[in-house]
C-alpha cells in the first residue's frame, strides 16, 4: 500500500511539474532559512557552557547611581582589593577568586619576533583549577606561583618559538623585562566571552605597582574578577552581603551616607555575560540577547512565510483532485485510506523540501559565516536535537497542509463530485485568504522595519557630532614620545598634509570611563557634586584639532604655565549638574577634581565624545601628561597617503619595533555600529527572501483562480470585456488582501522598531514614509506576479474557455 501511495504522490508530482516546483522551493528556502539562524542561535547560547563549573562561576561588576537612583556608570571590571576580601569574609560561599588585568597592547618580543599583543593578562594563580583551559605542558596548580612566570596559548608558542615547546623560554615585554615560559596552554575555544593569548603571574604584576598599593586601591577599576561559588548558590542573598562588605571596608561618604547608596558590585552568571552583558566595561564586545531574538524571530517569520505558501498552494491544489477523490470512493476507497493518502502525499512534499533545504544551507554556509562573522558548520551527528526539530517541523508542516485534502475532500458525495456540482468551499478560500494576509503581513513588516533601521543608520553617520571628525588620524604614543611630544608635535607639522596635532588620554568615539570626585563652587562656598563628571585629560591644543567650539570663556593658553596644573573646561552638560545656570557664570569659578585645584576658565559646547547609544555626559577638561594615550593629528584634504608615509616613516623611528596602526576617528565612530548595520542587512535579505516567497505562492494562486474562472472569463470577453478590465478583476481580491497585511503590519513594526531605537539615546522619529514604500513595493511586485497569469487568462480564446472541461 505504501508504495501504491508513493507511485501516485510521484505520479502527481510529475503531472504539475510548475506547482510542485514553487511548492517545494518555497518550503525548501525557508527551511534553508530557519536551519542556518538555529545554527547561529545554537552557537551564541553555547558560549561558557564548555568550563566545568560555568554554572558556579560567577563575574563581579560594579555600577554607580546618582542620586536620583539612575545609574551612571557601570562598569565589568572592579577594584583589586574586592575579591580577597569576598573570599576572605564569605569562605563558605567564596570558594575562589581569581582576577584578571589587562594593561593595553604590551610589546612582546623573542629575537627578530615583535608583535603587540592585545589578549595580555595578569592573573591570579587559580585560574586553571577554576576555568576548563587545560593545559599542554605545565602543572595547573604551579604554573603561575612564581614572579615573571607565563603561560602561553599553543598558536602563540607557535608564533614565537616555531612550535609548542615553550617550556623554559623567555619573553621580553616592552623590552623591559623577561617572563619565563612555565606552561603551554590549548587555545581558547571560541565561544568564550573572552580570549586570551598570555597570561602572566598576578604576583608579577604586585611587584610592579606594590602589593599595598593595590590592597588599598579602590579607584583602578579595571580587574576583570570572577568567583567559584558552591552548588545551590543564592545570588540574590549574597548580593545583600556585597552591600554590607562595600559599607565595611570604604565607609560612608563625606557627608556620611552610606557608601553603598553611590556604588554597589553586581553579580553576573559566566553563561549570562555574552549575551547579556553589555556593560560600559567587558574585556571584549559581547553579543546582545536582543539581536538573538530579533534573528530568530526574521528566521521562523520566513519560515512561517514558507509554510503559508506550502499550506495554501496545497489546499489550492487539492481543489483539483475532486473527480479523482468521486471515483476512487465510487470504486470502493475507504475515506480512512484516502486521508492517508493526500496526508502522505503532502509529508512526501515536505521532505523533499527539507532535502532541498539541507542542500540549500551546505551552500550558503561559507556566505552565511563570512556575513555573521562564525565558521558554522551543519554537523548532523552532533546536532541531534537541531534535526529531531526539523524532522518533526517537516512532518507537522506537512501533515497541517494535507489537512484540508485529506479530510475534506475525502468527506465529498461521489455523487455530486462527478455530477460536475459545485461544492462549497468558503472553508477552504478563508483559509487561504488567512495565509495570504499573514505572509503579506510578515514580508511588509520586514521590508518596513528595514527601512527604519537604514534611516537610523543614515541619521547617526550624518548628524552633526559638534566637532570635526573627517581626516583625523590618531596612534598610541609612549612615555618617550609624551616627553618630547612638544618637538614630536614640531616635527609632525613640518609635512604640509598635517594640519594639526594634539595629545589626550582618550579620543572620540571612545567610552567616557574615567571620572573623580568633584567639587565646585555653588553660591560662594565649595559643595560636593554627587553626580558622575566624566574626565579627559588633554593638552592645549586638543579643542583645536577636533574643531571643538566654545560657548564661553577660552581654550588652554600654552603661554601661561598655571593653565597645565589649574585650569579646567568643561562641557555644557556638566553645568546642569553642578548647578551653575549659564556657561558666563561657571568662568572663573572655583573647582576641585580629584586632588587638582583650580578655576573653570572655559565651557565648550556640547558634542558628542562617544556613540549615539550614549548621551553625552558631563565632561571635565585638565592637562595632565601622566595620562596622555594617543596622538591625534589632523590631515588636509588631498594629501592622506603620502602624509601616512611620513607618518609611518616618522613612528617608526620614534617607536622602533611597534607595529604601525593608524586609526581615523571617523571609521571608528562608523565601526560603533556594524551590528546595527548587520541586522538592517539581515532585514533586508529575509524581506527579500520573503516576499519572494510569497510572491511563489502568488503565482501558484493566481494560476489557480484563472483556471478556476476560465469559462467566466471566456463569457465577459464574448460579452465585450476588455483584457485590461478582466486583469482587474482577476487581481483585486489579492490587492484587497495585501492591503489588509499592509494595515496588521504597521501597529507591529511600529512597536518594535521603537522598542529597538530605544537603544540610540538619539534617534529618528519612525515615519509614515517607511510604511508607505514597503507597502507599495510589496504590492507592485505582487501585482506584477498575479497579472502574468491575469493577462494570459485575459488574452485567451473566448471560444477555448467556453469548451473548458
Amino acid at each position: 500500500m505504501f508504495s501504491n501511495y508513493l507511485k501516485i504522490a510521484v505520479r502527481n508530482l510529475l503531472k504539475y511539474k510548475g506547482y510542485s516546483l514553487l511548492n517545494i522551493a518555497g518550503l525548501a528556502v525557508g527551511m534553508a532559512c530557519c536551519i542556518l539562524m538555529l545554527l547561529y542561535v545554537q552557537d551564541e547560547l553555547s558560549y561558557d557552557r564548555y568550563h566545568e563549573n560555568a554554572d558556579r562561576i560567577y563575574r563581579v561588576s560594579r555600577s554607580w547611581k546618582n542620586p536620583n537612583g539612575e545609574i551612571s556608570l557601570h562598569l565589568g571590571h572592579i577594584a583589586p582589593p574586592f575579591g580577597p576580601l569576598m573570599k576572605n569574609d564569605f569562605p563558605e560561599t567564596v570558594l575562589d577568586v581569581v582576577r584578571f588585568r589587562s594593561i593595553g597592547t604590551p610589546l612582546v618580543s623573542h629575537g627578530e619576533n615583535h608583535f603587540q599583543e592585545g589578549r595580555f593578562f595578569f592573573v591570579d594563580s587559580t585560574v586553571f583549577s577554576m576555568f576548563s583551559w587545560p593545559l599542554l605542558q605545565g602543572d595547573p596548580g604551579s604554573v603561575l606561583t612564581e614572579p615573571n612566570t607565563v603561560v602561553l596559548s599553543e598558536s602563540t608558542a607557535r608564533k614565537y618559538f616555531g612550535s609548542d615547546d615553550a617550556m623554559g623560554k623567555t619573553l621580553r615585554v616592552n623590552q623591559q623585562s623577561d617572563l619565563k615560559v612555565t606552561g603551554v596552554m590549548r587555545d581558547f575555544p571560541r565561544q568564550s566571552h573572552f580570549t586570551a593569548d598570555i597570561l602572566v603571574s598576578y604576583i608579577t604584576f604586585e611587584n610592579i605597582v606594590g602589593k599595598q598599593n593595590l590592597e588599598r586601591n579602590w579607584g583602578s577599576n579595571n580587574f576583570a574578577t570572577y568567583i567559584l561559588v558552591p552548588p545551590g548558590f543564592d545570588a540574590p542573598a549574597f548580593s545583600k552581603n556585597l552591600l554590607d562588605l562595600v559599607d565595611t571596608y570604604m565607609g560612608p561618604d563625606p557627608s556620611g551616607v552610606p557608601i553603598s547608596n553611590g556604588t554597589q558590585l553586581n553579580l553576573w552568571r559566566l553563561t549570562d555575560i555574552h549575551l547579556h552583558s553589555n556593560l560600559d566595561s567587558e574585556i571584549e564586545a559581547n553579543s546582545d540577547i536582543a539581536y538573538v531574538f530579533i534573528y530568530t524571530a526574521v528566521a521562523v517569520f520566513v519560515l512561517l512565510i514558507a509554510c503559508f505558501n506550502f499550506m495554501n498552494l496545497s489546499t489550492a491544489h487539492a481543489s483539483r483532485r475532486k473527480k479523482e477523490v468521486g471515483m476512487r470512493k465510487v470504486l470502493g476507497a475507504h475515506r480512512t485510506l484516502l486521508i492517508q493518502q493526500f496526508l502522505g502525499e503532502s509529508v512526501f512534499l515536505s521532505f523533499l523540501a527539507l532535502i532541498l533545504g539541507g542542500i540549500i544551507v551546505e551552500l550558503a554556509l561559507p556566505w552565511f559565516n563570512s556575513f555573521v562573522g562564525r565558521d558554522l558548520s551543519m554537523n548532523y551527528a552532533g546536532n541531534l536535537a537541531v534535526v529531531f526539530g526539523l524532522l518533526v517541523l517537516t512532518v507537522l508542516v506537512g501533515s497541517v497542509a494535507g489537512s484540508y485534502p485529506a479530510f475534506f475532500l475525502s468527506a465529498l458525495k461521489p455523487v455530486s463530485v462527478l455530477k460536475g456540482g459545485k461544492q462549497r468551499g468558503s472553508r477552504g478560500l478563508t483559509f487561504r485568504s488567512v495565509l495570504v494576509v499573514s505572509q503579506f503581513t510578515i514580508s511588509i513588516g520586514l521590508l518596513a522595519s528595514m527601512l527604519v533601521v537604514f534611516e537610523q543608520l543614515e541619521f547617526v553617520r550624518t548628524k552633526n557630532l559638534g566637532f570635526n571628525k573627517d581626516r583625523v588620524l590618531y596612534l598610541p604614543t609612549s612615555a618617550e614620545i609624551v616627553s618630547r611630544f612638544p618637538e614630536v608635535r614640531a616635527q609632525l607639522l613640518s609635512q604640509p598634509g598635517i594640519t594639526d596635532v594634539t595629545v589626550s588620554s582618550r579620543v572620540p568615539s571612545g567610552r567616557l570611563l574615567d571620572s573623580q570626585n568633584t567639587r565646585a563652587e555653588v553660591g560662594g562656598e565649595l559643595k560636593n557634586i554627587n553626580e558622575r563628571i566624566a574626565d579627559i585629560h588633554v593638552d592645549h591644543n586638543f579643542m583645536r584639532t577636533y574643531g571643538v567650539s566654545f560657548t564661553a570663556g577660552r581654550d588652554f593658553d600654552i603661554n601661561l604655565a598655571s593653565d597645565s596644573t589649574e585650569a579646567f573646561i568643561l562641557n555644557e552638560a556638566s553645568l546642569a549638574v553642578i548647578g551653575w545656570q549659564s556657561a558666563e557664570e561657571a568662568i572663573g569659578r572655583r573647582i576641585e577634581y580629584g586632588n587638582r585645584k583650580g578655576r573653570v576658565v572655559g565651557v565648550v559646547k556640547d558634542f558628542h565624545f562617544e556613540s549615539l547609544h550614549q548621551s553625552i555626559v558631563p565632561i571635565i577638561f585638565l592637562i595632565n601628561p601622566g595620562r596622555f594615550n594617543a596622538v591625534s593629528m589632523r590631515i588636509a584634504a588631498g594629501h592622506l597617503n603620502e602624509t601616512l608615509d611620513f607618518v609611518r616613516t616618522r613612528w617608526r623611528e620614534l617607536r622602533p619595533n611597534y607595529p604601525f596602526i593608524p586609526r581615523f576617528v571617523d571609521e571608528q565612530f562608523d565601526a560603533q555600529y556594524r551590528s546595527d548595520e548587520r541586522l538592517g542587512e539581515i532585514f533586508g535579505i529575509f524581506a527579500g527572501l520573503a516576499v519572494v516567497i510569497a510572491c511563489l505562492g502568488l503565482l501558484g494562486l493566481a494560476a489557480f483562480v484563472s483556471e478556476q474562472r476560465t469559462k467566466e472569463i471566456g463569457v465577459r470577453k464574448v460579452l465585450g470585456a476588455t483584457v485590461s478590465g478582466i486583469v482587474v478583476l482577476l487581481s483585486k481580491d489579492f490587492a484587497r488582501l495585501i492591503m489588509v497585511g499592509f494595515i496588521v503590519a504597521i501597529p507591529l513594526v511600529f512597536f518594535g522598531m521603537d522598542r529597538w531605537l530605544d537603544g540610540f539615546a538619539y534617534r529618528v522619529a519612525i515615519s509614515w514614509l517607511a510604511f508607505a514604500v514597503a507597502g507599495g513595493a510589496a504590492l507592485l511586485i505582487a501585482l506584477l506576479t498575479v497579472s502574468f497569469h491575469a493577462v494570459k487568462a485575459a488574452l485567451s480564446n473566448p471560444v477555448e474557455s467556453l469548451r473548458y472541461e
